[in-house]
């Protein structure tokens, strides 16, 4: 006989998630796939300012003040950290409808249309509710099986709805949401900031040294100046204008996606249900405000079941085989060949199975001749022979 052993395997709920993102560290660790920018930002930022600190802070700290690279290091540290924390942080994703779920949901969505013509084309799958005295739709999505929530929206790239949906960041690698929005907007602050001081006091340091030895004397031998000054002039534009916008954006209350979009323009006649009107509310609510919980659970446990055979039964026939000699004797004694006769000492006596017949007491007993089952005595001596 064969059996089947039932063993449970232990699974995280993050290798079962649905999307296109990257998990590491056990779940901990959630990103997008594309993160080749990620590590360009990365490297821009870690080697602008190696060359900052092996160049021009030894200068800096003897002839103007040694706390010129230590607020250098603090900033430093400090905008890795909003990076890394913006990067590697759930931006918010909303988790899909369950089979069961999305059936039920289907059928109020079907009972609330009713029957529609053939070749008609189906209302449009919209909830609306009222926020603040205004009415916001909520749009149906078709890929997770809900209805989103009011400010959410799908993310073509990671394949995900996110809460209080922003935008997707190629240089974080990442989406910005609602749980990392106050992240990326502390981590593009702090690199505007990081950038400015750098490119002043690469300016400072190339005045210093030209005054000594000549403005290209200075060129020549801090090779490494130039360069830190070309990156930190391209890049102050873009990073302190990123800021300046994501300012604008957070007084009003409002995301990327909402302004891009027109959500709250004067054209739809529809105001922003979610401000303030009021610059300092609207900036505590959005950098001040509770940090929320994920409701994804990626570190939660699954249990599977798995079916695993026991040996097969060849060995088990024989193990059976090894324990029980008296089989193995009644088999050798069969014919190998149909056509093999068997050895006259080991066929078995006629004489002695009919003695073991006649000896049993039920045999011995003749039946009744008024009984119905007088025949049933031959018939089994018959099969005897």
């Amino acid at each position: 006989m064969s059996a089947v052993m039932i063993t449970r395997k232990v699974t995280r709920k993050w290798e079962k998630l649905p999307g296109k993102n990257t998990f590491c560290c056990d779940g901990r660790v959630m990103m997008a796939r594309q993160k080749g920018v990620f590590y360009l930002t990365l490297f821009l930022i870690v080697g602008t300012c190696s060359l900052f600190f092996a160049f021009e802070c030894p200068y800096l700290a003897v002839h103007l003040s040694p706390a010129i690279p230590v607020f250098a290091v603090l900033l430093f540290v400090f905008v890795v950290a909003m990076l890394l924390r913006t990067s590697f942080s759930d931006p918010g994703v909303l988790p899909r409808a369950l089979p069961e779920e999305a059936n039920f949901i289907e059928m109020e969505i079907e009972a609330a249309n009713g029957n529609v013509m053939a070749g008609q084309r189906p209302p449009p799958r919209i909830k609306n509710v009222q926020i603040n005295n205004q009415i916001v739709k909520l749009k149906y999505c078709y890929t997770c099986k809900i209805f989103r929530p009011p400010r959410a929206s799908h993310c073509s790239i990671c394949d995900n709805c996110v809460d209080r949906f922003d935008h997707h960041c190629p240089w974080v690698g990442n989406c910005v949401g609602k749980r990392n929005y106050r992240y990326f907007y502390l981590f593009t602050l702090s690199l505007s900031l990081l950038t400015i001081y750098i490119f002043a006091f690469n300016i400072v340091h190339v005045v210093l040294r030209s005054v000594d030895s000549g403005f290209m004397n200075t060129l020549k031998e801090t090779p490494g100046t130039v360069l830190e000054v070309l990156v930190c002039f391209f890049t102050l534009w873009s990073v302190v204008g990123l800021t300046g916008f994501h300012t604008y954006l957070i007084s009003l209350n409002q995301t990327t996606n909402e302004d891009i979009k027109g959500s709250w323009s004067g054209k739809n006649r529809v105001q922003n249900p979610y401000s303030h009107k009021n610059f300092i509310k609207n900036c505590c609510e959005v950098l001040c405000g509770p940090t929320y919980p994920s409701v994804l659970d990626r570190r939660g446990v699954m249990l599977e079941d798995s079916t695993r055979p026991t040996p097969s039964d060849a060995s088990a026939a024989s193990t059976y085989k090894s324990t029980n000699p008296v089989s193995q004797t009644t088999k050798s004694s069969a014919p190998l060949i149909p056509n093999e006769h068997t050895p006259e000492e080991a066929k078995p006596s006629i004489g002695a199975g009919t003695q073991k017949s006649t000896s049993s007491p039920k045999e011995e007993k003749p039946p009744s001749p008024t009984s119905p089952n007088a025949v049933a005595p031959a018939v089994i001596k018959e099969s005897a022979h």
